[in-house]
C-alpha cells in the first residue's frame, strides 16, 4: 500500500555566522525523516521541506510564510538563535501552526504554537551556576553575544550569584558574528577572574575559546570557562583549545544509553566514523519522532489533535527518556554537566537521577536558598556522579 505523505518544513541556516549547527540540525532532522520513512511503525511518509534563511534574522519570517503558503505544511522544526524563533513566532500563532523549536534556550516564553524540545533554564543554567558556586567560585566574568539568549541567561546567573553572596565581575557583549574578542580577552588576563562564562554563538565562541587559550596560557593561568551550548561538532572545529570547558546540556555524544548507542552508530554511518552528533542535531531528531509519533496517535496532521497527542508521550530517545509537559509545552529532559577534553569528545561527570520537569519561569526556584557542598541541587535534585 503507498503510504500518503505529510508535508514538514525545516528551517535552519546553512550559511552565516551559525552555519555549523544549522548544517548539524538539518542533517539530524533529514535522519529522522529517513528513518520514519522506511519504518512500518508509521501508515505515512514525511515530506521535508526545507528553507535556508542564510543567518539572516528577517529571512526566518519569509522562509516560514513560504512554506506556510505554498507547500502546505502545518508543522515546522527548526530556528536555531531565540533571535531566529522570535522571528517565527507571530506568524506561526497568527496561521495556527505548530514550530518544534529543538534548540536549548533562555526560558521566559511560552507558546500554544510551539513544542520547546530543548533545554530550558532549570535543565542548563541552574545546574551548571550551582556547580560552580558549590564547587569553584561565586564570582564570575561573563562575555556573550548580543541578544536575547544571552540577557536573559545572564540575568539568571546573576540571580543566582547574588543570592549566594557572589558577583558579576563584568559582563561583555559581541554583536553576533563578531570576531573582535582580544580587548575581552586582555581584560581577563589582566583581571584574572575565577571562572568565565561563555554564551557567544558560533564563530564568536570559536574565535573567542581559541585567544582565550592562547592568552591564558602563556600567562600562565588556570581559568575554568563554563558554556551552556558548546558540543562536539564545535570542539573539533574549535581544535585543542576547547579541551577543559565545564559544559551543561541533555544531551553528549558520551552518553551510555542503549539508544545513544545505537543512534550514534546510525549518526557515523550516515555521516562518517570521525563525525559527531551535536545537542541541537539530536533535539531535531527527537523532535521530528516526537512529532511523527503524535501524527500517528492523533491520525491527522491538525494542530490541536496533534499538540494534544504529543503531551506525555513518553519517547525513549538517544539523551534518555523525553516527554512533552502539558503545562507549558516544553519537553521534560534529564540535565547533566561534562568537562571537554581533548579526544574532541565530554566526559560526564553529574546527571539527575531522573528526567526533570521543565520550568521555563522559573516559578519553583528559590534563589535565596544558598547551594550546598556535594554536588547537590535545588531544582534538579540529586544530581549524582556518573562513572
Amino acid at each position: 500500500m503507498t503510504k500518503p505523505y505529510i508535508p514538514v518544513g525545516i528551517v535552519c541556516s546553512q550559511s552565516g555566522p551559525y552555519q555549523a549547527m544549522g548544517r548539524e540540525i538539518l542533517k539530524s532532522a533529514l535522519m529522522a525523516v529517513d528513518e520514519i520513512n522506511h519504518s512500518s511503525d508509521f501508515d505515512f511518509k514525511l515530506a521535508a521541506h526545507v528553507r535556508d534563511p542564510h543567518g539572516v534574522i528577517a529571512e526566518y519570517h519569509t522562509v516560514c510564510d513560504d512554506l506556510i503558503r505554498n507547500t502546505g505544511v502545518e508543522h515546522i522544526i527548526g530556528c536555531y538563535t531565540s533571535a531566529s524563533r522570535k522571528q517565527v513566532l507571530p506568524i506561526v500563532e497568527r496561521t495556527d501552526r505548530l514550530l518544534w523549536y529543538p534548540a536549548r534556550y533562555e526560558g521566559f516564553e511560552c507558546s500554544d504554537n510551539v513544542i520547546y524540545v530543548g533545554a530550558s533554564p532549570n535543565h542548563n543554567v541552574l545546574p551548571l551556576v550551582r556547580y560552580v558556586l558549590d564547587n569553584i567560585s561565586r564570582h564570575f566574568f561573563c562575555v556573550g553575544s548580543n541578544y536575547v539568549w544571552t540577557w536573559e541567561t545572564n540575568r539568571v546567573t546573576r540571580e543566582l550569584v547574588t543570592a549566594a553572596q557572589g558577583s558579576i565581575l563584568a559582563e561583555r557583549l559581541l554583536e553576533l558574528g563578531e570576531s573582535a574578542v582580544e580587548h575581552i580577552v586582555d581584560e581577563i588576563v589582566r583581571r584574572k577572574p575565577p571562572v568565565v562564562f561563555n554564551t557567544l554563538v558560533g564563530s564568536s565562541s570559536y574565535d573567542f575559546i581559541r585567544a582565550f587559550n592562547s592568552a591564558t596560557t602563556a600567562a600562565g593561568l588556570d581559568i575554568p570557562m563554563l558554556s551552556c551550548s558548546l558540543c562536539e561538532p564545535e570542539l573539533k572545529i574549535v581544535g585543542p583549545a576547547s579541551a577543559g570547558c565545564i559544559t551543561s546540556s541533555a544531551y553528549f555524544e558520551s552518553i551510555q544509553l542503549p539508544e545513544n548507542r545505537a543512534f550514534v552508530e546510525r549518526w557515523k554511518a550516515c555521516h562518517g566514523e570521525t563525525s559527531s552528533p551535536s545537542v541541537d542535531g539530536q533535539s531535531a531528531y527527537v523532535a521530528v519522532y516526537l512529532l511523527a509519533r503524535a501524527l500517528k496517535r492523533a491520525g491527522t496532521s491538525n494542530i490541536g489533535e496533534v499538540r494534544r497527542a504529543a503531551i506525555g508521550n513518553r519517547y525513549n530517545s538517544p539523551q534518555g527518556p523525553v516527554w512533552i509537559d502539558g503545562d507549558n509545552n516544553h519537553c521534560v529532559l534529564t540535565p547533566r554537566l561534562a568537562v571537554s577534553n581533548a579526544q574532541g569528545q565530554f566526559d560526564i561527570f553529574w546527571e539527575a537521577d531522573a528526567p526533570v520537569k521543565p520550568d521555563p519561569y522559573l516559578s519553583q526556584l528559590d534563589v535565596d536558598v544558598r547551594p550546598s557542598r556535594g554536588g547537590s541541587s535545588l531544582d534538579t535534585p540529586h544530581l549524582r556522579i556518573v562513572k
